[in-house]
């Protein structure tokens, strides 16, 4: 098998590197970010570390869409829910899409998979969830978070048909990549359970500019978890969807998976302390969306949506404040 990373971004180097090293399969990074791009052929591959420790060179062959002739049996999508459109735009545009080929998505928030079934037919389009913290702090410049071995993510197929012998070789690649894929029946569920997980975590170490550890230190964190959790749930049982995990593991999940990566920062706040938009809108905002669909209001879903943009507001005025301090 060989794979085509489609954003080398944080999660895209770390599928994508895994895969290389530990399952040896051939592997190309596809990137329309021009200073990573020219940073990854200037230092000879991607820096990368675990836990800010054993920084080395992982070389890879990374290309821009327009350059590139290479004919991957699987795609690999990691890009951010508001550049996802117009990067399979280009990159459709730039021919190298196939018939033949499948896709595999593991990205934050909901909405990628109907975007990435207008290039591929549904049978070819695999869905995945990854509990895997991982920063990018610059161009060409990542950090593994969390020790080696305690990777966990999901995967299901879009379609729900039986699985194909592709579907169980990309699983075995995973497998072998130390990935540690869990196969899951039914994929709304499962994407969804890690939306309402994101929709505590991210959101308000986001709002509150905190490690994940730092944020369980706080006495009420099960309490405001369990708040976010029920509507979520609610919603959700509304629409008919119905999530891997019980609203209790949800809460469990918080502390565990926060006590294991206490010193990270989650992916939202690294767009907002860069000045990215955050996609609170295709996390908080979509379970208030489904909510509003069926008849439900998710209150304090809709106003953390608020709390988040009003921050990212914020931010002009910070700015203008440091300007004067200087």
């Amino acid at each position: 098998m060989k794979y085509g990373v489609i954003g080398a971004g944080a999660m895209g180097y770390r599928f994508g590197i895994m895969l290389q090293k530990n399952a040896d399969v051939d592997v190309d990074f596809i990137d329309t970010w021009e200073p990573n791009v020219e940073a990854v052929r200037e230092q000879g591959g991607v820096s990368v570390a675990r836990d800010h420790e054993n920084r080395h060179i992982e070389p890879i062959d990374i290309f821009y869409p327009e350059e590139y002739t290479g004919h991957p049996d699987v795609w690999i999508v990691f890009k951010k829910q508001m550049q996802l459109a117009e990067e399979l735009k280009r990159d459709a545009a730039a021919g190298i899409f196939h018939d033949d080929q499948y896709v595999f998505s593991a990205m934050n928030c909901m909405g990628h998979f109907e975007k990435i079934a207008q290039y591929f037919p549904k049978d070819h389009i695999y869905c995945g969830t990854a509990m895997i913290a991982t920063r990018l702090d610059g161009p060409a410049n990542v950090d593994f978070m969390g020790a080696e071995g305690t990777e966990e993510m999901h995967i299901a197929k879009y379609d729900q048909g039986a699985a194909d012998d592709t579907f169980q070789a990309v699983v075995a690649d995973l497998k072998q990549a130390r990935l540690n894929p869990v196969v899951v029946d039914e994929w709304l569920g499962m994407c969804m359970s890690k939306v309402v997980f994101n929709a505590v975590t991210n959101t308000l170490c986001t709002m509150f500019e905190m490690q994940m550890g730092q944020f369980i230190e706080y006495d009420g964190v099960r309490e405001m978890s369990k708040q976010l959790f029920d509507e979520a749930y609610d919603a959700c049982e509304r629409a008919g969807i119905y999530l891997i995990a019980t609203r209790q593991e949800q809460v469990d999940s918080v502390i565990t998976v926060s006590r294991e990566y206490k010193y990270h920062y989650p992916s939202m706040y690294q767009d907002f302390s860069k000045g990215r938009p955050t996609e609170v809108d295709y996390i908080n905002g979509y379970i208030a969306k489904i909510g509003r669909e069926h008849d439900y209001v998710c209150r304090t879903h809709e106003f953390v949506v608020h709390e988040v943009h009003m921050a990212e507001m914020m931010r002009k005025y910070h700015q203008v404040q440091e300007n004067v301090a200087d």
